[in-house]
C-alpha cells in the first residue's frame, strides 16, 4: 500500500508530493549516469563503483557548498532551472583545484513547501551540472519545512568526492618567481557576493526583466542567475599534458583571498590589471554602488573563475590546450617575491 498520512499532511508536510518529486527528476538523474553508478534513486544510500585502473595510491578528495543568496534571484525570476549548475560547480571546481576528478554528486534541497514541478527544475540543473562536470549524481534530500521556510523559498546545498593519484596531487612547493598565472574566463558573478549585488541594485524593487544597455541588451535578473562556469573538463585536459603548479576557484573573497591560496609563503601573483577582461557586470555593480576597485577585487571574480599557475616555459601549450577545449584562458600576470600573496597593478 502506498504510503500516506493525512495528519502530516495538515501540518504541512505531503509525502506524496514527494514521490512525484522523485518520480520527474527521474529523467534528469538518468542523464548523469557514469560507469560507476551502482544505485537507483530511492535507497538510503548512493552507491558508486569505484575503478582504480592506473591509479597507484588513490586519494579521495571532497568538496561541499551551496549557492547562497543568489536563490533569492531564483525566487525573484520565478526561474529554478540553472541555480542547480551552480551548487555542483561550487563543488567541483575545488575539487579541481587539487587535481582531482569528480565522481559523484549528492544534492540537498529543503523548502517550505515541495512543488514536485519545481523540485523537478531544481534537480534538472544540478543533473545539468553533474553531466558538464562528468560526475554521476547518485543521490539527494529534498526536506520538506513548513514553518520553517517560507512556501515559495528553498535552500540548495551539494557534495562531492573526486580522485587524484596521490603522485598527481597539485604541489604548489615548486611555483618560482617568473611563473606565469593564466585566467580562465567566469561567466559572470558566478555564486558569491550576492548579498551586496542584492544590496546595490535593490532587487526586491527592481526591474529585473528589462534589457540593459551596460549588459550588452540582456536584463539584471538575466545577467545575475548565469550559471557558474564548470571548469572540470578543460583543467583535466591541461593537467593530462603539462605540470600545473596551481590553481584557485576564484569565490567569495575574490582575487585577495583565492589566488594566495595556490601560492606558497614569500611569494605572491604579481597581476596586471588591464590584462583583466574584467566584465560588463562588474562595471555596472561598481558604478551603480559606488564600490571602491579594491573591494571589488576584493569580493568578485571580475571575470576571471579560476587561475592557474604553470612555468613560462609551459605557458604556450598550457594556453592552446585550454583554447582546444572551450577556454578563451589568457596571462594575466606572474608570481615574484613578495609576502602580500596578490599584488594588483
Amino acid at each position: 500500500m502506498k504510503s500516506y498520512s493525512e495528519s502530516y499532511k495538515a501540518a504541512g508536510v505531503d509525502i506524496t508530493a514527494g514521490y512525484k518529486a522523485v518520480e520527474l527528476m527521474k529523467a534528469h538523474i538518468a542523464r548523469t549516469m557514469t560507469s560507476g553508478s551502482a544505485s537507483d534513486i530511492g535507497g538510503f544510500g548512493g552507491l558508486f563503483e569505484l575503478d582504480l585502473t592506473g591509479i597507484e595510491k588513490p586519494v579521495l578528495v571532497s568538496g561541499t557548498d551551496g549557492v547562497g543568496t543568489k536563490l533569492k534571484m531564483a525566487f525573484l525570476m520565478d526561474k529554478h532551472d540553472t541555480v542547480g549548475i551552480d551548487c555542483v560547480a561550487m563543488c567541483v571546481n575545488d575539487i579541481i583545484c587539487c587535481g582531482a576528478k569528480p565522481l559523484f554528486f549528492l544534492d540537498y534541497i529543503a523548502c517550505g513547501k515541495n512543488e514536485p514541478e519545481k523540485i523537478a527544475s531544481i534537480v534538472s540543473g544540478v543533473a545539468e551540472g553533474c553531466v558538464q562536470s562528468g560526475a554521476a549524481l547518485i543521490g539527494g534530500e529534498t526536506a520538506e519545512m513548513p514553518g520553517f521556510y517560507p512556501v515559495d523559498e528553498y535552500d540548495l546545498a551539494g557534495f562531492s568526492v573526486g580522485v587524484v593519484d596521490k603522485s598527481k596531487v597539485l604541489n604548489n612547493k615548486s611555483i618560482k618567481p617568473g611563473d606565469i598565472v593564466i585566467a580562465l574566463p567566469s561567466s559572470g558573478v558566478h555564486s558569491n557576493g550576492f548579498s551586496l549585488v542584492r544590496k546595490i541594485f535593490d532587487v526586491e524593487n527592481a526591474d529585473l526583466k528589462s534589457p540593459v544597455a551596460e549588459l550588452s541588451g540582456k536584463s539584471i535578473g538575466e545577467t545575475l542567475l548565469t550559471p557558474t562556469k564548470i571548469y572540470v573538463k578543460p583543467m583535466l585536459a591541461l593537467f593530462d599534458k603539462i605540470t600545473v603548479k596551481g590553481v584557485s576557484h576564484i569565490t567569495g573573497g575574490g582575487f585577495y583571498e583565492n589566488i594566495p591560496r595556490s601560492i606558497p609563503k614569500g611569494l605572491g601573483a604579481k597581476i596586471e590589471k588591464s590584462a583583466v577582461k574584467v566584465l560588463p557586470i562588474f562595471d555596472l555593480l561598481a558604478k551603480t554602488g559606488n564600490i571602491p576597485e579594491r573591494d571589488m577585487f576584493n569580493t568578485y571574480n571580475m571575470g576571471v573563475g579560476m587561475s592557474v599557475v604553470v612555468d613560462k616555459n609551459d605557458a604556450d601549450t598550457a594556453l592552446s590546450i585550454l583554447r582546444a577545449n572551450g577556454e578563451d584562458a589568457y596571462i594575466i600576470g606572474e608570481i615574484v617575491s613578495s609576502d602580500d600573496g596578490v599584488i594588483i597593478c
